[in-house]
């Protein structure tokens, strides 16, 4: 039975996944006696999986197809299809909503982003919120899985960096991906390679938060959307408190996984026998972490004219690298501190910051979004090496093979990529402004979907933004550059534009 379950379509096993994950917030809701939202969820799940079990009979005599461009092109179809399938219950479960906001919420989640356009407490029955999580969480693992099945050999999400080649140079007739097995094979690898560990980090933090004084179901959505990073809560309030310090520091941990590839068991390019203190990742979000932490540390201190108590400063210091590390891995989870501190200085959230930590990102093939910490390593590696050459013109930098691809075709890759950002979020922010959003609010909240940091609506501006107030248009353009920012826009020009790639 499984071995036939693993011969159908990558596809079709997604949406078979998709509706079987439904009668989870279906036995959520019986539990809580919200019989309504239960029958809701029951059914959907029912119906997408009769759905999905007569697309597995027609297309169950189908060859393989052993092409990259079509294991590229079912990972965009899952970001297109995927949500409206989620989107059934939501419809269901909350009468006076439309499919649009639905689709949007559901596109979020999948994306790992964590926006929502229900921000009223108590306009969504806690079920739905499980459900959101839920979605987060299966997004969560399936872009690991992606990156470790579809994206990794084909050089993309970053992987070009390592290996030092062009992406999808695998694609040219005669390529390692073209003999290697078939889409469907290399999932079901990842899957038996990835699943259980993403699973057993999730339960086991899971348990510690309840240990920790938070309800069963408050700690499973915070557990949820810390592995995923999608920074989804058990309601609309994104500074609603994560239960106290130690809860933090243990999610602060757990973020850490989002910093470096190295955490991800079976991820080709690499090296297991290098240290994890000498990972660039790492390090690098460990400096940006520390710097950000103490230059909004300062700010608020220089704010209270100087007199800030000790035990206040070490608070302030504490919250301020929560939500810089918090930020840096696209998450967007707001520190208990947070809301002090903006009432004791009188300032707001350091808006401009922000913006910039969820723009660089986490580790390359992990579950956060941004440009990523690997390119910006090798983007300064080799500013660092252009400086050197003004004084020693001869000077050869970099030790070992993968220290010279990094700067040398890795640091070109990485600038390649940068610029492909930059106009995509350009792009993006004119598309908002015709449809009717001021231009700083468009730029908020064209970083937000393009990094996957939903809640940066929220703290990225002078005033919080709420996607509750913008129109369908603004809504559907959000949508989309949140599918865009999750795939990067490189794999879709690999996807669109073959043929120029293979010259």
């Amino acid at each position: 039975m499984l071995r036939r379950l693993s011969d159908l379509r990558v596809f079709v096993q997604l949406m078979g996944a998709c509706a079987l994950a439904m009668w989870g917030p279906a036995i959520y809701a019986v539990v809580t006696d919200d019989n309504e939202t239960a029958r809701a969820f029951f059914y959907a799940g029912l119906i997408w999986l009769l759905f999905t079990g007569l697309i597995a009979i027609v297309t169950a005599n189908y060859g393989a197809n052993l092409a990259p461009r079509s294991n590229l092109l079912a990972l965009v179809l899952a970001y297109l299809v995927l949500p409206i399938m989620a989107a059934l219950p939501v419809i269901q479960a909350v009468p006076d909503t439309h499919w649009g906001n639905a689709w949007f919420e559901m596109v979020s989640s999948f994306t790992t982003t964590g926006a929502t356009v229900y921000d009223v407490p108590g306009r969504l029955p806690d079920a739905v919120h499980l459900w959101r999580a839920t979605m987060g969480w299966f997004g969560g693992v399936f872009i690991l899985i992606a990156a470790l099945a579809v994206l990794a050999p084909m050089n993309l999400g970053g992987a070009e960096l390592i290996a030092g080649r062009t992406p999808a140079r695998s694609m040219v007739a005669g390529g390692q991906v073209t003999q290697g097995a078939d889409a469907a094979a290399r999932v079901t690898r990842g899957v038996a390679v990835v699943f259980p560990a993403y699973l057993g980090l999730t339960l086991l933090l899971w348990v510690a938060l309840m240990l920790l004084g938070n309800p069963g179901d408050v700690a499973l959505v915070l557990a949820m959307g810390t592995l995923s990073t999608s920074g989804i809560l058990l309601g609309p309030d994104m500074a609603a408190p994560l239960g106290g310090f130690w809860a933090e520091l243990l999610i602060c941990f757990f973020l850490g996984i989002a910093l470096t590839r190295r955490t991800i068991p079976g991820l080709a390019l690499v090296d297991r026998r290098a240290k994890l203190r000498d990972d660039p990742e790492l390090r690098l979000a460990l400096l940006i972490v520390l710097l950000a932490a103490i230059v909004m540390t300062l700010r608020h201190w220089h704010a209270t004219g100087l007199a800030m108590a000790l035990s206040d400063l070490a608070r302030s210091f504490w919250t301020a690298i929560f939500t810089a590390l918090s930020y840096l891995t696209t998450t967007g989870y707001a520190a208990a501190g947070l809301p002090d501190l903006a009432l004791w200085t009188g300032l707001g959230t350091p808006g401009i910051m922000l913006l910039g930590l969820a723009i660089i990102g986490g580790g390359v093939a992990t579950t956060a979004g941004g440009v990523k910490l690997l390119r910006v390593y090798a983007l300064l590696r080799q500013g660092e090496h252009e400086l050197v050459r003004l004084v020693h013109p001869n000077v050869v930098s970099g030790r070992g093979d993968v220290a010279r691809r990094l700067r040398q075709e890795g640091a070109y890759l990485a600038w390649l990529f940068f610029m492909i950002f930059a106009l995509t979020l350009v792009a993006v922010i004119m598309l908002l402004t015709l449809a009717g959003v001021g231009f700083t609010d468009a730029m908020v909240l064209a970083v937000a979907a393009l990094s996957n940091t939903g809640p940066l609506a929220a703290t990225g501006g002078p005033v919080p933004l709420a996607y509750g107030d913008l129109s369908g248009m603004a809504l559907t353009v959000l949508g989309i550059t949140m599918v865009v920012g999750r795939l990067e826009t490189l794999a879709l020009l690999v996807l669109f534009a073959q043929d120029s790639w293979r010259r």
